[in-house]
Order: structure tokens, then C-alpha cells, then sequence
């Protein structure tokens, strides 16, 4: 994969000389954007009018600002939207007949099922309902199976669906030319949305993938030894300054709100202390960086799944 973008990127230091560079997830995002507007004018010109469809259930604040992200990323770059939003009473039969009209809607390219969905209903039997055509998380289990085995034409050639938020810290990890074949890299967290299908697609790239979690005796010792970590736990200021060997790169895609006692105002922050930038060669912020890129993959695999109809 290339790192040819990576010269037109921001290089800014964390905190000054000696600190690390930040990876600057919502330039790269922005320039992912900017080339996909130009691949749907061409599909225009064919007459493909490419769209994404998204499944909401429930308000959770989370997941509707995210989806609300989502439809605005498409209007930018002139992909067509279309939403289904279910209550938080929605049965699993409400959710079934949701995808079923997604599959079989014309005007819908590829879609997402927002998750989490509601308590007592289980997701995995609604991922495996959906078209593996039409999935634009990357997550249906016939696309993750083609990232384990490699089919030519599916992942063994980093092709789309592949899960959104690991394809996005691939191509930030490549946009700043830090090397990944033979790099050793720790993830923490093992979920399916991150840990599990990152460490997949990092194998497929021939990186050495330490995939960690709750029971992992030592993470701290799994992360000194790493050329890169990615950060996915969900626990606020998890990875320390002493957990990060000099000039190694980190990836923060964690995200948690912390409510400060003495104002009673919240703040994102990711599962890296800041104090990391002194130690890591590049450091990702939160937000700013894996998310942003996050969303643009996902307009990515849905401009993709077009591009497949023409050949």
C-alpha cells in the first residue's frame, strides 16, 4: 500500500520538538473525501447513482450523532442516503423486515445496521440477514470470512467490504509511512468491530498481530515490545508514557466521556494519556483522528460496492 499522500499531510508535533507527530485523521479523511467525489461523478456519468442506506433503532446519543455524521459525510461528496429509524421498542421481526427492504431496495448500494441495537436483541443473526454485497460495515460473515482466507478479488487484495475502522488505521498508518510488513503491533481489545477483523487484516499485510484483553496477564509488557499499538479497550488513559517503547507509533481509537465532579462538564478522551506523545514517535488524537477516518471508509466501501456494478 502506498504512502505516497503522506507528503501533503499536516506533520505537526504533538507538544513542540522531541515530541511525537500526530496523525492527523481528519486531513487524511477530508483528502479520502475529496478523491471519492471525483469516482462519483464518474459512476454518474454511467448512469450508477451510488447510495448509502442506514438502519438506526432506538436514540442511543451516540450512535445518532454517528449516523447523523454519516448521512452529512454522503450529502458532501454527493452520495445518495436513505434511512430506516426504528424506536427503541422495535422487535428483532421490526429489525429483520428493515434489512430485508434494504436488500432489496434498488436505490440502496451498500448499508449498516447501527450498533449496539437494543437490549435482549442479538446482532449476529441480524448481520448475517444482510445482502454480503450490500455491507458497507464489512462485517457480514461471508466478507470476514474472504478477510481470513484471502479470495483473490476480496481481501487477499485489500479489496472492499472490509470492516470500516481497521481499514481506516491501515490507510492512516500508510498515509504517514510507518511501515507495518514485519512490524510487530499490539492491539488491545478483542471486538468485533476493531480488534478481532484488525487483526486479521494486519496478518493478510504480514505484520506480527498481538491481539490482547481482559484476561491478557500482561498488556503493559505486550505494548513495550510493540512497533505499533492500537489502543481499542474503551478505558479512559489506559496506555501509559512506560508502556510505549521509544518512536513507536500509537493509534488511539478508544472514546469514553468523563464527567469532571467539580464542573459537572463532560469530555472525550481516548485510551492514551497524552503524556504517550513524550515516548511514541506518532500518536493519533481522539477525536481527530481514527474516527473521522472511520466514516470516510465507509463512504469508500459504499463508492466501491458501485464501482463493482460496472464490472
Amino acid at each position: 500500500m502506498s504512502g505516497s499522500v503522506s507528503a501533503a499531510l499536516p506533520r505537526e508535533l504533538w507538544a513542540g520538538e522531541g515530541s511525537a507527530v500526530r496523525i492527523d485523521g481528519t486531513a487524511l479523511a477530508a483528502r479520502t473525501l475529496d478523491e471519492l467525489r471525483g469516482r462519483i461523478d464518474r459512476l454518474h456519468e454511467h448512469g450508477i447513482r451510488p447510495g448509502l442506506g442506514t438502519i438506526m433503532v432506538g436514540s442511543n446519543p451516540g450512535s445518532m450523532s454517528y449516523v447523523a455524521g454519516k448521512h452529512r459525510d454522503s450529502a458532501s461528496i454527493g452520495l445518495d442516503s436513505h434511512r430506516i429509524d426504528l424506536p427503541e421498542t422495535a422487535s428483532a421481526a421490526d429489525i429483520r423486515a428493515a434489512i430485508l427492504q434494504m436488500n432489496d431496495d434498488p436505490r440502496v448500494t451498500a448499508f449498516i445496521v447501527q450498533l449496539p441495537l437494543p437490549q435482549g436483541i442479538d446482532p449476529t443473526p441480524m448481520l448475517e440477514l444482510m445482502d454480503p454485497a450490500k455491507d458497507a460495515d464489512g462485517l457480514h460473515p461471508t466478507n470476514l470470512g474472504e478477510l481470513v482466507l484471502a479470495v483473490p478479488g476480496g481481501a487477499g487484495t485489500i479489496d472492499a467490504p472490509l470492516p470500516c475502522t481497521p481499514r481506516g488505521i491501515v490507510a492512516m498508518l500508510d498515509a504517514y509511512e510507518i511501515p507495518i510488513r514485519g512490524s510487530h503491533v499490539t492491539i488491545i481489545g478483542q471486538g468485533l468491530t476493531v480488534g478481532r477483523p484488525l487483526g486479521l487484516l494486519l496478518t493478510r499485510l504480514e505484520a506480527t498481530a498481538t491481539l490482547t484483553h481482559s484476561l491478557t496477564a500482561d498488556v503493559a509488557a505486550e505494548c513495550r515490545r510493540a512497533d505499533i499499538i492500537v489502543a481499542a479497550a474503551g478505558v479512559a488513559g489506559l496506555v501509559k508514557p512506560d508502556w510505549v517503547q521509544p518512536g513507536a507509533a500509537v493509534i488511539d481509537v478508544g472514546i469514553t466521556r468523563v464527567v469532571k465532579e467539580e464542573t459537572g462538564k463532560a469530555k472525550l478522551h481516548g485510551d492514551v494519556d497524552p503524556a504517550v506523545a513524550s515516548v511514541a514517535g506518532f500518536l493519533s488524537p481522539t477525536p481527530g483522528g481514527v474516527g473521522p477516518m472511520t466514516r470516510a471508509m465507509l463512504m469508500k466501501n459504499v463508492v466501491e460496492a458501485a464501482e463493482r456494478q460496472l464490472s
